[in-house]
């Protein structure tokens, strides 16, 4: 059994050190994928932290202690510390934690318990309700949306995933590749201090540790997997995980969302409590994905299953219509984002409108509004829209589907999520994105066309497949930049202050379960954010000037990419937010309690972790590692370390580990030397059997 740790963990070294930074090409907003996570960023922090990013005294508990756990909605300030960036981001994860759990926030208005969001050294919280106001750190290098959800977790009770008592089923922790010092940080916990919850082990959860946690060697991991595939998936920083989610919801006693309205895939036979209009022409029918029309949800990968609404316009008369209805919704705030797919087959003309039914002022939803209209084009591929709807009372909304002129043969609909959040500023659907993939070189981009804000600024968003340098071909770049527009003359120059948040849609038609892909920065006072014009740079795409991209040639691994529903129905799926948070500049408020947020700057004393029993036989449990064979010698255990004809042992339980010189030499060499090593290995370790 060790040997095939060994032959991963030779495995797992190459493919990490493949994805290795590659050589900066100019300025990026962050490294990307490959940023630091948050205990590299605490290596710098002289603070006591427990497991890398827990202040405080650990032993207080909010799973175990009730007493440690919020009441909701959660008091928050933004400190003036916070890089602008930060504020951003952590509202940003304040809206995640309101659409997928049952948890809420509030901003400070003199409570004695509250969470402070300052910048202070590092990225870590306090674990559970202290109930006299607390900080959770969001230093330098600190400000993405899943660092603040994961500190966030933190401060509501929970740990880190690894530190389950039976954590030893599911990973191998490497000791002798963590830093001197550190190896505390990899111990394991007792149920009484840290449990599941009744719940698997999590290899997706956002509280898990990355493979290279307090690694000695840049190269190679402190922790692997039993499962090889989950090497690269542990300590992803996307969102929370499906289990991080039920924990939450059963630590609290609370299941219902706070922003989440209604989301259907039609896979039921209910429906979603949809109805049909009696007084329109014709009804939209449940339809069972077919080898002719997939639906969106599962793309035609399933028998029996796979759903969808479609209204039938084959040898329809025009103006024949279709209405399809929700069931009555209670709104809590005033602006709602519906987003759903779309197909229309056939030649182009046939229209769906979206439509409001709201209050008639008598208690009944009868009035109505039209909201937004799409007009067929000739595309018969799934097309993903999203309509604010700005309604303040009870209503429905609902789809009318109208017959064109022309020769149809039906309008679906499918995946629609309704939240009380705003729309993104654009979605962009990039079509056959693998064969982008395939066929683009490392520089070659996919250049959308120049959408506008809110405020009226004209901007681009650039895709680069294959990244734009050689050495991050393995990822996917993207950029923003200003466009010159129409508004331009009475714009604000330089456009300071505005938020870019760039997002890769996960397709997963249940909000809550979606991990997208999302990335931020903000403008300053750099000459990039002047106005386009200024740069003299004529884009004949859009007949106007642009200005510098500014990004990430690192957005995301291919690896990344393919999995979870990124490239559904093989569309990448982009949306960009361009904000204004000049009104987040001053956001900090005084406290009106004597007592100030804990500092965490006292030592403290760690939980006991999990040991084995005492035995007197020295040997029995073995010491020896890597094969070596214990014998005893005086009473105590003495190692024969095993050596080979690529690999010996040695040190006082063989785990120092020395490679013959011709091994390396392979090992450095490139892809064909990856795979010649790796059968040597397994070739000379079956010849020690």
């Amino acid at each position: 059994m060790d040997s095939v740790w060994r032959i991963g963990l030779f495995i797992i070294l190459l493919v990490l050190k493949a994805r290795a930074l590659p050589a900066q090409y100019g300025e990026d907003a962050d490294a990307g994928e490959l940023r630091e996570d948050i205990l590299e960023i605490n290596l710098d922090s002289q603070r006591d932290l427990f497991e890398g990013d827990i202040a405080g005294d650990p032993r207080r508990n909010a799973i175990i202690d009730e007493k440690a756990r919020w009441q909701f909605p959660i008091p928050y300030i933004l400190t003036d510390t916070l890089d602008l960036n930060a504020k951003g981001v952590i509202l940003q994860a304040l809206e995640m934690y309101r659409l997928k759990s049952c948890v809420d926030f509030k901003p400070y208005e003199g409570e004695s318990t509250y969470i402070s969001f300052t910048k202070l050294d590092g990225c870590w919280s306090f674990v559970g309700d202290l109930k006299t106001g607390q900080n959770v750190s969001i230093g330098e290098r600190c400000d993405t949306k899943a660092i603040v959800e994961h500190e966030l977790l933190h401060a509501l009770g929970f740990y880190h995933e690894q530190s389950r008592s039976d954590r030893d089923d599911y990973v191998k922790i490497w000791w002798d590749q963590i830093i001197e010092g550190k190896e505390h940080n990899f111990n394991k916990y007792e149920d009484d201090f840290i449990t599941d919850l009744n719940t698997p082990y999590d290899y997706e959860s956002i509280m898990h540790y990355r493979p290279l946690s307090f690694n000695k060697d840049p190269d190679i991991p402190t922790i692997t997997t039993t499962i090889p595939a989950f090497n690269n998936i542990i300590g992803q920083r996307l969102d929370f995980s499906a289990l991080d989610l039920e924990r939450l919801n059963r630590m609290y006693e609370c299941t219902a969302t706070h922003t989440l309205l209604d989301q259907c895939a039609f896979e039921q036979i209910n429906i979603c409590g949809m109805i049909q209009n009696e007084e329109d022409d014709a009804d939209w029918v449940q339809t069972l994905s077919s080898t002719d029309i997939k639906d969106h949800t599962l793309g035609g990968q399933c028998r029996d299953s796979g759903y969808f609404m479609k209204f039938d316009t084959d040898n329809k008369t025009e103006g024949h219509s279709a209405l399809l209805e929700s069931r009555i919704l209670y709104p809590k705030r005033n602006q709602q984002c519906l987003e759903f797919f779309y197909r229309m087959s056939g030649e182009p003309g046939d229209k769906l409108v979206i439509w409001v039914r709201i209050d008639d002022g008598a208690g009944n939803v009868h009035k109505v509004r039209k909201v937004h209209t799409i007009t067929g084009n000739g595309d018969n591929s799934w097309n993903i829209t999203q309509v604010t709807l700005n309604v303040e009372e009870k209503f429905r909304y609902f789809f009318q589907g109208i017959v064109g002129p022309n020769k149809t043969s039906g309008i679906f609909i499918d995946d629609i999520i309704l939240t009380e959040t705003p729309c993104p500023n654009t979605v962009w659907r990039i079509q056959n994105f693998t064969n982008l993939l395939n066929t683009l070189p490392h520089d070659a981009k996919v250049q959308s066309k120049r959408f506008y804000n809110s405020e009226g600024y004209a901007y681009g968003i650039n895709v680069y497949p294959n990244g734009r340098v050689n050495s991050s071909k393995e990822f996917v770049g993207i950029t923003f930049n200003l466009f010159g527009g129409e508004n331009d003359a009475v714009l604000e120059w330089p456009a300071v202050n505005r938020q870019v948040t760039i997002t890769a849609k996960d397709q997963n038609p249940d909000a809550t379960l979606q991990m997208s892909n999302s990335r931020s920065f903000t403008t300053d006072a750099d000459m990039r954010w002047n106005k386009p014009s200024t740069f003299e740079q004529w884009d004949d795409t859009c007949g106007c000037f642009r200005g510098p991209e500014f990004g990430w040639g690192t957005f995301m691994s291919h690896d990344q990419l393919r999995r979870r529903d990124f490239l559904k129905n093989d569309d990448l799926i982009i949306t960009v937010n361009f904000d204004d948070l000049a009104h987040l500049v001053k956001s900090e408020v005084p406290t009106k309690v004597s007592n100030n947020p804990q500092p965490a700057e006292e030592t403290i004393e760690r939980p006991k972790s999990r040991h084995p029993r005492a035995i007197s036989d020295p040997c029995q449990p073995n010491p020896c590692q890597n094969g070596g064979a214990c014998v005893t010698h005086q009473g105590k255990a003495t190692c024969r370390c095993a050596s080979g004809q690529a690999v010996v042992y040695t040190g006082d339980t063989c785990e120092k580990q020395h490679i013959d010189g011709g091994i390396v030499g392979v090992l450095i060499g490139g892809a064909v030397g990856t795979v010649a090593l790796t059968v040597a290995i397994i070739a000379v370790i079956y010849r020690q059997k």
